[in-house]
């Protein structure tokens, strides 16, 4: 197998300032036509630790890929690095000149003398066209050896990568079918998920296909990865583990490859023409954001009260003051007459609704910290779950958001 590695470039990252999205993306991409990504090193804008970089790098990898550093300011090194690196010297490259200029005049900007930089390139190196921005890719080659420089904004990497980068490397290192394919699941812990595909699915699993728990509040990603020489047989080994997986655990599967809960309740909701809104008081519209966040969904998403404090549970959302006083704003009570009176306010066929101690403050002994409430009122009536989450309020907020979309889309796909 091939094997590349990646080196972001940027004293923004190493500090925390920038989180590195790019190299994860690179990653999943690179692994798609057969190249395995060895390392990925982050070094600061100095020339001393960007050449010892590239001279790691090229004695372990057959392809390096660099991001960062191309900017149009004096801190932006990497260019002046490179053609010192493979020992050459920057000229002006005039198509690079006019697409910079046309760029820049399309969006009413004059042309200055940073500007202008950016068209100059090391002479050894081929360039690339960047359509998505003013600095373009770099290609250099060094002892049969491929090295690309490009831009560290995500968007123009990526464009640089899909038009240039990957149909590159996938003519030139033909290495070994690689098929990923993503299994989304909620509802149960990571090591109890586990427990329950260890014996029944890992061990039985062959050679060729291989098993990666990747959780992130509540919802785990299944990614089974499957290998070998010939396309439709990798296909056909890989349909097999899913159809496995459908049977052992069918009870937390939502959907395939990278959809959202919200996407997936969506689909359910537009498909049988029914119409939702949501109550909320601890999550405060993080449900409604998530659902808004899918396009299209204003055909069957109403829309939302956040009832953070009582009186708006009283006043708008009509939950009696005698349901508060005697249970309090976090229980089974006050939840499902937020849900009902939701329902029959936005005249819609489902409420979901949630209240909870989100943290850090006011939890007690009986009522600690991560005591959630959801509940979700239809015309067969109102069913409510009380939930546990942790103490942590980003937490509790995303997992009860995303609880709430589960409850929903089960209730829907047993209609």
């Amino acid at each position: 197998m091939n094997i590349a590695e990646i080196i972001t470039i940027g004293d923004e990252i190493l500090i925390g300032q920038t989180v590195d999205t790019n190299s994860a993306w690179m990653g999943a991409e690179l692994s798609l036509i057969g190249i395995r990504v060895n390392r990925i090193i982050s070094v600061s804008d100095r020339r001393e630790e960007i050449m010892s970089a590239l001279d790691e790098s090229l004695e372990r990898a057959d392809i390096v890929l660099i991001t960062g550093g191309l900017g149009p300011t004096s801190d932006d090194i990497t260019k002046q690095t490179l053609a010192e690196y493979f020992q050459t010297v920057l000229v002006m490259n005039e198509e690079v000149l006019r697409d910079v200029t046309e760029r820049l005049s399309r969006r009413g900007i004059a042309m200055n003398e940073n500007n202008r930089r950016q068209a100059l390139v090391p002479a050894s190196c081929s360039v690339l066209s960047n359509h998505a921005g003013t600095a373009p890719g770099m290609l250099f080659t060094k002892n049969g050896k491929m090295i690309v420089s490009m831009p560290g904004v995500p968007h123009e990497m990526k464009h640089l990568m899909n038009e240039h980068v990957l149909p590159m490397l996938a003519e030139k290192f033909r290495g070994k079918v690689i098929i990923h394919k993503n299994i989304m699941t909620y509802g149960t812990s990571e090591a109890r998920l586990a427990e329950r595909l260890e014996e029944r699915f890992e061990k039985e699993l062959p050679a060729t296909v291989r098993l990666a728990y990747l959780p992130a509040f509540g919802v785990i990603k299944l990614r089974l990865t499957a290998t070998g020489d010939n396309r439709e047989s990798v296909r056909n080994a890989l349909a097999e583990q899913v159809k496995k997986l459908y049977d052992i655990i069918p009870e937390f599967i939502y959907g395939e490859d990278e959809v959202t809960l919200e996407e997936e309740v969506g689909k359910l909701l537009k498909k049988r023409h029914l119409t939702l809104c949501t109550a909320e008081s601890c999550t405060g519209g993080k449900i409604a954001s998530l659902i808004t966040s899918v396009p299209g969904s204003s055909e069957w998403y109403r829309g939302s009260v956040i009832a953070y404090d009582n009186s708006i549970k009283e006043s708008i959302l009509r939950v009696r003051h005698e349901t508060l006083r005697l249970n309090g704003a976090v229980s089974r009570e006050t939840a499902e007459e937020m849900a009902l009176n939701a329902r029959r306010l936005m005249e819609t066929d489902f409420a979901i609704a949630v209240t909870g101690i989100a943290g850090p403050t006011g939890g007690t002994p009986e009522k600690p910290v991560g005591t959630v409430w959801i509940a979700i009122a239809s015309e067969k009536g109102v069913t409510a779950e009380k939930q546990s989450f942790a103490d942590d309020r980003k937490i509790n907020i995303t997992r009860s958001s995303f609880t709430a979309l589960n409850m929903l889309r089960k209730l829907i796909a047993v209609m």
